[in-house]
């Protein structure tokens, strides 16, 4: 039965096993992380922006090791790591560096500023639109605002052209980026069950509770004999360091202002700022300058004022739109035509289900219960890949604009939005395959800067919507399977990726397996840009392991004297 009115969130229903063995997980992790801590100690640091007095200052003209554009996901781990290693780095960030406290509401309109909503135009047979959902700003880039979701990609997601005939085949394999996974799940840290999809593995630490809307979910999922699970969540379960345990206020799209959700801002930048690193904010980077085909360094516009930070390399990590646009602007790496293709967007529609017991689907974490039954590709469909079912938790606002999208208006939207906590709602994320003409160019139209604005053409293949159909069938069979008498569905879109792949040669990409461009081996891309498949998964967490990867093999070519950068302190 779906939880009544007033009762408390319980663990779910028929997972005690998996319970047992969780709570020994989390015993391990209230030990104390001497490992963790060695590695990245951000979470036992003051928070972030209450480091910046004492941060370390390049000028323009000191000659750092490496200036890295935009402290995202991919940015900030390659900062953060470099910075370790003892490296002179320096990161540059178009938006503002956020104080939680002072500059985070508890508000969806009032929490647009985390959004990049800079001039963009969209086109092509199927446009997306760019902002609220697909792009950050500011230093934590989009992981400010995202849900938490954290899985990895399967193993498949890697050799869906050998496998599945479509896609393409990655560089690297999954043994590459497994043990960087688990470094980071630690880091963030997961929670979640034992994860029995992909390659099957545990998790830091125990699942969340699980609230109505996950519930919903398990009971559906149940009812048809599909096996669901609770988590992957990058959000504190239990104390971490010195951030706190999650509250479930349901406010984790609009920034946490708790701190216990992971974003690069609290779960990497403390630990690059404590070993030298600088994080420049408010810098928008407007050209990669080269001599004689190396980097030399990157010009940004900071106050009014254009700069040059001189750099013995630069790694771009401004994701799947900027990255393609910096390097068409900067007239770099496309003798291949390669830089802005093969852009991806993953298919995100969303059903909701309304039930006679309150719901409250806003009270835990968005992404609680997931199931990737549907992940890999199954013969006996009729589309290749698969996708991935999880709860979602529309605040009113957001959800107000599902029904209208849904054709209700006036007394019928009004008399929904009356009824709010009864309802439910569940989202997929479908992969989309990779397709040449899905990308990245330049327009005629100018941003502030005077630079041509990205020009972002999509359009859907036939396996694209196959797959979204299947998706959204199977959500609304789970909320009628756990009681649900309306339904209401609607197609949206979420993450970015693509647009500077990894390949193994450069005709069929921009970047090599260590990240590196090919046409400038001091230049290098470590964001979503880089991936040649994107799964049914949340990107994140990959995002970060590659630029750990990445950094790792940057250490250890310095170290061997390889003229990339110089070698460490």
């Amino acid at each position: 039965m779906i939880r009544r009115p007033g009762a408390p969130i319980g663990r779910p229903t028929g997972l005690r096993a998996a319970w047992g063995a969780a709570a020994g997980t989390l015993r391990e992790t209230l030990r104390p992380q001497g490992a963790l801590r060695a590695r990245n100690a951000s979470a036992w640091l003051p928070p972030a922006h209450e480091l910046l007095p004492a941060m370390r200052r390049f000028a323009d003209a000191d000659e750092v090791d490496l200036v890295v554009v935009g402290c995202g996901a991919g940015g900030a781990v390659l900062t953060q790591r470099l910075a370790r290693a003892g490296w002179r780095v320096a990161c540059l960030e178009a938006g503002p560096f956020w104080d939680p406290g002072r500059d985070w509401v508890s508000d969806e309109e009032g929490s647009r500023g985390l959004h990049w909503t800079g001039p963009r135009v969209v086109d092509g047979p199927d446009p997306v639109p760019l902002g609220a959902n697909n792009s950050g700003r500011g230093v934590g880039g989009s992981m400010v605002h995202f849900a938490g979701y954290a899985p990895r990609l399967h193993p498949s997601d890697l050799r869906t052209r050998t496998a599945d005939g479509v896609g393409a085949d990655w560089p690297l394999d999954y043994a590459d980026l497994a043990p960087r996974y688990a470094r980071l799940e630690q880091e963030l840290p997961v929670a979640g069950q034992y994860w029995p999809w992909g390659a099957p593995h545990p998790y830091p630490h125990a699942p969340h509770p699980v609230g109505g809307n996950g519930q919903v979910m398990l009971e559906g999922c149940a009812a048809l004999g599909i096996e669901a699970r609770v988590g992957p969540v990058a959000i504190v379960n239990g104390r971490f360091g010195a951030r706190p345990h999650c509250v479930y206020r349901g406010f984790c799209l609009q920034g946490c202002t708790v701190g216990a959700k992971a974003s690069p801002l609290n779960t990497h930048v403390p630990d690059a700022l404590a070993h030298g690193a600088e994080i420049r904010a408010d810098a928008m980077a407007t050209e990669v300058v080269t001599d004689r085909g190396r980097a030399t360094g990157v010009r940004y516009v900071r106050g009014g004022r254009e700069h040059l930070q001189r750099a013995r390399a630069v790694a771009l990590a401004c994701y799947a739109i900027e990255s393609p646009r910096l390097l068409l602007n900067s007239g770099l790496c496309n003798e291949h035509d390669q830089v802005g293709r093969y852009v991806m967007v993953q298919g995100a529609p969303q059903v909701a289900g309304r039930f006679d017991d309150e719901i409250r689907m806003y009270k835990a974490p968005p992404p609680e219960v997931t199931s990737e039954q549907f992940y890999e590709t199954d013969p006996a469909r009729p589309y290749r890949r698969g996708f991935s079912v999880q709860t979602v938790s529309p605040l009113p606002v957001v959800f107000a604009r599902h029904l209208a999208e849904a054709g209700h208006w006036g007394a019928g939207l009004r008399e929904r939005m009356r009824g709010y906590p009864y309802w439910a709602t569940l989202g997929a994320l479908c992969e989309y395959l990779p397709q040449a003409g899905n990308r990245v160019t330049l327009d005629a139209e100018t941003d502030a800067y005077g630079l041509p604005v990205a020009r972002f053409t999509h359009g859907r293949c036939a396996n694209d919507r196959l797959v979204t159909e299947a998706a959204t069938r199977t959500m609304a069979d789970i909320l009628t399977a756990a009681g649900a008498r309306e339904l209401v569905a609607v197609e949206r879109y979420a993450h970015l990726v693509g647009g500077c792949r990894m390949a193994d040669r450069p005709e069929h990409g921009v970047v090599d397996a260590d990240l590196r461009t090919f046409a400038v081996p001091n230049l290098l891309v470590t964001d979503g840009s880089v991936l040649p498949t994107q799964g049914a998964a949340n990107p994140a967490l990959t995002i970060m392991a590659l630029a750990d990867r990445a950094a790792a093999r940057l250490v250890a070519g310095s170290r061997s004297g390889l003229p990339l950068a110089r070698s460490p302190r």
